[in-house]
């Protein structure tokens, strides 16, 4: 078995632990609405526009997700105060409480995948996987 396979292999046992599992689905939170979510609560205050350059989205997909998060409380606009025609956004206490429960759900099934290493080889795979990531992130 290659490398290559090797690793599909581990990404397709990951898969199977429910690791990409939308914790907010019985609160009628979506994958991608998730992802705005936690994009938010990362980078408060931020626009539409910072938002779809850091996932890789179009704005217009962006405004539909806001519209629809703000529609259902979880989130806020705000003018900002240094220009008057743009919008900050922010998470209300509901959508900061669904984000934290979600970011808890995965924290915890990280702790699972974890839990079999001891703290310096869970130090090395990390830091492996983390070299690996930002060569790929340079060169893919």
């Amino acid at each position: 078995m290659t490398d290559e396979d090797r690793l599909l292999s581990i990404f397709g046992r990951l898969r199977t632990l429910a690791l990409g599992q939308n914790p907010l689905a019985d609160s009628g939170v979506t994958g991608p609405q998730l992802a705005l979510l936690d994009w938010i609560a990362a980078s408060w205050g931020c626009g539409v526009q910072e938002i779809a350059t850091g996932l890789g989205l179009a704005p217009p997909t962006v405004s539909v997700g806001v519209r629809r998060l703000e529609d259902a409380g979880l989130l806020e606009r705000q003018k900002d105060p240094q220009d008057g025609r743009a919008v900050r956004l922010s998470l209300t206490a509901q959508g900061q409480t669904l984000q934290e429960q979600a970011h808890a759900f995965r924290r915890d099934k990280m702790r699972c995948v974890l839990a079999g290493l001891t703290t310096e080889e869970a130090e090395t795979l990390l830091g492996l996987l983390e070299r690996a990531l930002s060569a790929a992130e340079r060169t893919c």
